[in-house]
């Protein structure tokens, strides 16, 4: 599959999406956290991607949602189910179900539908789910102590482009790599031809050192799992408490050991070293305190010494200390003269306590004896350059150390890159279907039957349009137990009749948002139903009063383009008649109502001019009302599932007709028997 194919992909975007590691199977997944990791695109842009990309591999370039009271309608339907998401990465997932007129993509997406409102949305694995982020790349580490060398100038551009994170030197012979032996602590050589080499220091000929990037730069690996540290944890406490409440992420467990990974993670720190090594870890300090520790341990020394002159002050004869003084001895011929074996003992002292404060091992005890023994001098001195010495062996076997530790870390972790890139990736999926399980109980809702087009097949039969048993609409504004349900269904052109407030436009809401829901292969909040797979939902909502001509002209060119589109179409419409006279009205709504009746459309209008429609309409137009069963105490008492063939009472009859029944008389009838 070609990026540029996708809808919404243009050649920059598609660079962008080229720099993953495998970008087309990235993009059909839909994994939109994994899509988000191409540079410059953001979760939301990723979902539209993943969107995009769940088009085209249907074959779905039509456009269900066809005006904007529909979009809206789509947005509310969203925004239901994002509410009960926890993570950021739910909320834009949920962002790839649209409403689809493609049979296979609505398919698909009801057998995911119908996995999640199985799951048990445990107020545990919620919880677990707040700390539960996509993965993230770090930035690129610089390793300054190793080295790539090359000859060749396309394996030097190759090194550049692929292993940022290390220099890549140039060399021509043998000389120039032992100069980047003396220069770097490690040495790698690309070129084959370099094969024997013998050089001091660490230098190593590989030229497969490309294809194995966790053991030429195992910082890379460990850089990616300490930047990740939380989320991997997050992910593992998903999977745990998920199988503790008896509904696991997936069925074969985790697709990594979660023990292994968190004893692999506790050996790594936060900046991407390695930790938990005693070793290392003394190897370290010793280097970090070495000038520390030779000053203390010089100060040893003097304390020593100085201690011991006082008490010599007290038993050396005044005229033979004069006398040396006389003579011009200097303080170290005066302590080798007369205090050696106490000179001895503080640098042994010095010796001792430099050992023990950096913990040397034995080898390393031989080199820190040569820091102290010179001349005998007070203040003791020390050498510098076997301090210098010291530093460079205590430094080479820390490099060494951590070296050998992270190429062993990175060894284990490096079959786990991809099943951490899993573990996370369904902890993050899991909240996506517990959102959906959420709505489908929140809302008391059924998978609807979504069938075919009646007449695909070349025959006549109507269109199948909708059927909605005990539907219960959560876009009103009252407690969702204590909407009343609607029982109702379309096939054909029909007008909806109803007393002012007795639930028409609800009930168009609930018609809309039940077949948007199905046709995004959700859950629809109804006891049952079944809708037609409509190419297109155009929904008109009411007019906010009369239109001026300009707007009046520009309302009929969109139905004059409803009527003459393709066919497969659900049209609601609410209150036609308010954007002109009431005559003029009845007969531009009859003659839309023709036009889709003879396309096999379905359609609902919901109107007051029902009688004055029928009248002016050339075909049998189905009235369905929504009856009032009165008034009582002032309030409309209504059955809120139309009524099918009726044409319902207004709210005006309803109050003559209250009167006439209350306080009687000639002019209270006679009104009544004009409706």
């Amino acid at each position: 599959m070609e990026l540029e194919a996708i809808p919404g992909v243009g050649a920059k975007t598609a660079a962008s999406l080229r720099e993953l590691d495998d970008p087309v199977a990235t993009v059909e997944s839909g994994d939109v956290a994994a899509i988000a990791r191409a540079p410059g695109v953001n979760e939301a842009r990723a979902a539209r991607i993943a969107r995009g990309a769940i088009r085209r591999r249907h074959g779905d370039d039509g456009r269900v949602l066809a005006t904007d009271r529909a979009r809206e309608l789509y947005r509310e339907a969203i925004d239901l189910l994002r509410e009960r998401t926890v993570t950021d990465y739910a909320a834009k997932r949920l962002e790839t179900f649209y409403p689809s007129a493609s049979a296979s993509r609505i398919a698909e997406a009801q057998s995911f539908a119908a996995a999640a409102a199985d799951r048990d949305p445990d107020p545990a694995v919620r919880e677990a789910l707040a700390d539960c982020a996509p993965l993230s790349d770090p930035p690129t580490v610089r390793v300054r102590d190793r080295c790539l060398a090359t000859a060749d100038a396309e394996t030097l551009a190759r090194a550049e482009a692929e292993v940022p994170e290390l220099s890549v030197e140039t060399v021509e012979d043998a000389r120039d790599v032992s100069e980047l032996g003396r220069s770097y602590a490690s040495v790698i050589v690309l070129d084959e031809s370099f094969a024997g080499l013998d050089v001091e220091g660490d230098v190593s000929v590989r030229p497969d050192a490309l294809e194995a990037p966790a053991e030429t730069v195992p910082e890379r690996l460990l850089a990616f799992f300490a930047e990740n540290r939380d989320r991997l944890e997050a992910a593992a406490a998903v999977h745990e408490a998920a199988a503790a409440a008896g509904d696991p992420v997936s069925g074969g467990g985790p697709p990594v050991a979660l023990d292994r990974l968190r004893d692999a993670l506790s050996r790594l720190d936060d900046d991407g070293t390695i930790a938990g090594d005693a070793e290392l870890d003394r190897l370290t300090a010793a280097v970090d305190d070495l000038d520390a520790a030779v000053s203390t341990a010089a100060s040893v020394a003097d304390d020593r010494l100085r201690e011991a002159i006082r008490e010599r002050d007290v038993t050396i004869e005044g005229t033979d200390f004069l006398s040396l003084v006389e003579q011009g001895a200097r303080v170290d011929s005066l302590l080798d003269r007369e205090l050696a074996d106490e000179y001895d003992a503080a640098v042994d002292a010095a010796r001792e306590h430099l050992a023990d404060a950096l913990r040397l091992e034995p080898e390393e005890a031989e080199l820190a004896e040569r820091v102290f023994g010179g001349d005998p001098s007070f203040p003791v001195d020390h050498d510098e350059s076997a301090v210098s010495r010291l530093r460079t062996e205590l430094s080479a076997a820390r490099d060494r150390r951590a070296a050998k530790l992270k190429a062993d870390l990175a060894s284990d972790l490096g079959d786990l890159r991809q099943p951490v890139e899993e573990l996370v990736r369904d902890a993050l999926e899991l909240d996506v279907e517990l959102a959906v399980a959420r709505f489908a109980r929140d809302f008391d809702c059924t998978l609807p039957e979504v069938v075919e087009p009646a007449g695909d097949d070349g025959g006549e039969a109507p269109p199948a349009g909708f059927r909605i048993e005990g539907g219960r609409s959560p876009l009103l504004d009252v407690d969702f137990p204590d909407v009343e349900p609607v029982d109702y269904g379309v096939s054909g052109a029909t007008l909806l009749s109803g007393v002012n407030s007795g639930g028409k436009t609800s009930t168009l809401d609930l018609v809309a948002l039940v077949v948007v829901l199905a046709q995004m292969g959700m859950p629809v909040p109804a006891e049952s139903a079944t809708v037609e797979r409509f190419e297109e939902i155009h929904y008109y909502a009411k007019s906010q009063g009369t239109l001026d001509a300009g707007a009046f002209e520009a309302t009929l060119r969109d139905f004059g383009d409803l009527v003459d589109g393709a066919d497969g179409r659900l049209v609601l419409v609410d209150e036609l008649e308010s954007i002109t006279e009431p005559g003029a009205s009845a007969k531009i709504i009859a003659g839309i109502l023709e036009a889709l009746d003879d396309q096999d459309a379905t359609a609902v209008f919901v109107s007051h001019l029902a009688r004055e429609i029928r009248a002016a309409a050339d075909f049998e137009v189905a009235v369905d009302g929504i009856e009032a069963a009165g008034l009582v105490d002032g309030e409309l008492r209504v059955n809120r599932s139309p009524k099918k063939g009726h044409l319902a009472r207004s709210t005006p009859e309803l109050i003559v007709e209250k009167l006439a029944d209350d306080r009687g008389g000639e002019f209270y009838g006679d009104l009544l028997e004009k409706f």
